[in-house]
């Protein structure tokens, strides 16, 4: 008999039966009315079944789509035609509004100036290492162009037209020592000429010299043309006063100006062909 009791089947016999007694017990106590197999199976697998349950729930709620590599592909290329054409759009949107606004600076100084005549011309050529401003631009002698016309950017002066070919011109900006242009202080009525300098040059100014000592320019000032030559017509800005700086030869004193035009930013520009005064002295 305590053979019996020690053998393996005994062993498996008394694990199987504590098992189902214990799974009864479970039962009875839950008022379930499982059985005691279902019940023990329960109790083992129970946690283990509701773990794997709340990760699937887990992941149901995760917003991920898994898509093939050639759907994401598609994605991409739809993706960047729109963005390819936003691009464009945009474009053309800055290119509209830079021609709006030339434009409407032109017309202002064509109602106030109805003798002028105009041409129209985009620059194609600038020179980096010229720091004196010229540039070229797309129109010539056959667009009745003429060498010292002047060229502005809506009232702003410009320059002047160096030289022609019969399909382009080139321009020499008021930043080259070359350009001399007779001028007038505004609030003084100062009269003078402005010019440059290469040193005045390279820091994008220009100045108005030979003013009396005991001028009353001072910096804010507002230069234009005063008409005096024949060449540029009166009262285009020529730019404003940042300075007062005594002569260098002499007891006269000198307006450094500020150009009213940034010249490496301009695309386009009106050349004055023909004005009431031109060529007159």
């Amino acid at each position: 008999m305590n053979r019996f009791f020690k053998s393996t089947a005994f062993k498996i016999f008394a694990v199987v039966a504590a098992a189902l007694l214990a799974g009864s017990v479970f039962a009875l106590a839950s008022r379930s009315g499982s059985s005691p197999l279902t019940s023990v199976t329960s109790v083992i697998f129970g946690p283990v079944s509701r773990l794997s349950s709340y990760i699937a729930a887990e992941f149901s709620n995760l917003p991920i789509s898994f898509k093939s590599s050639s759907a994401l592909a598609k994605e991409v290329e739809e993706m960047q035609k729109k963005i390819d054409s936003l691009t464009e759009q945009l474009v053309d949107y800055e290119e509209i509004k830079h021609k709006n606004d030339f434009y409407q600076e032109f017309l202002e100084i064509k109602e106030q100036h109805t003798d002028y005549v105009f041409a129209e011309a985009a620059i194609i050529g600038r020179d980096a290492a010229n720091h004196m401003g010229s540039f070229t631009l797309n129109k010539g002698s056959a667009s009745d162009i003429s060498v010292n016309d002047p060229v502005i950017y809506g009232k702003y002066l410009v320059g002047v037209v160096s030289s022609v070919t019969p399909t382009r011109c080139t321009v020499n900006t008021i930043l080259n020592p070359k350009v001399n242009v007779s001028a007038y202080e505004v609030r003084t009525r100062d009269l003078g000429f402005v010019t440059s300098t290469v040193e005045l040059a390279q820091d994008g100014s220009c100045h108005m010299p030979g003013l009396s000592a005991s001028t009353a320019v001072t910096a804010g000032g507002i230069v234009c043309t005063s008409g005096v030559g024949g060449i540029f017509p009166r009262d285009l800005i020529i730019g404003t006063v940042v300075d007062i700086v005594d002569g260098t030869v002499d007891i006269s004193a000198s307006a450094i100006i500020d150009p009213g035009v940034e010249f490496d930013e301009i695309t386009d520009v009106f050349i004055i062909t023909s004005f009431d005064g031109q060529n007159s002295d």
